[in-house]
């Protein structure tokens, strides 16, 4: 049976409890999904793709981590998808418009934001959740957004 939304929130909230590790994650979980869609961005698309506008590799694999986040809920799902779309704006504006190309600001941001993490897991003294499942790195965005739901008195 398929654990709920819930279910991999409080496996995931588990290990962080320490008011440290939790600013950190609110910080860097945020910087390193942008920092992703910033590493895709301009990887070169297959010829039969790489005339369509508006299509590259991080509009690709969003389509099945959308697609995991509707497993667990619809509302979580349009959520992570606003984040996302907030996450490729931004990612078409440095792209664009910034002196360094995007590639070189999403790896060394993404390379300092997995550095605090680390840090605030030792704070926290466990391991990160992805270390026992990879799909951690995907309920890591959205056990934020829960929190803000909950906030906000939205279900998921």
């Amino acid at each position: 049976m398929p654990r709920s939304a819930q279910q991999w929130f409080d496996e995931y909230g588990s290990s962080h409890q320490n008011p440290t590790n939790k600013l950190i994650h609110w910080l860097m979980v945020p910087t390193i999904f942008f920092t992703i869609v910033g590493l895709l961005w301009n990887l070169p698309l297959p010829a039969l793709l790489s005339d369509i506008q508006g299509v590259n590799w991080a509009s690709i694999i969003l389509i099945p981590v959308l697609i995991f986040y509707a497993s667990l809920s619809w509302t979580l799902m349009l959520g992570m998808l606003a984040f996302s779309l907030v996450c490729f704006m931004l990612a078409w504006q440095i792209d664009i418009s910034a002196n360094w190309p995007l590639w070189q600001i999403s790896l060394t941001l993404f390379v300092i934001a997995w550095i605090f993490q680390f840090i605030g897991h030792k704070i926290e003294g466990k391991k990160p959740s992805f270390f026992k499942d990879v799909q951690f790195l995907l309920i890591g965005p959205a056990w934020l957004l829960g929190f803000i739901y909950r906030k906000l008195g939205i279900h998921y």
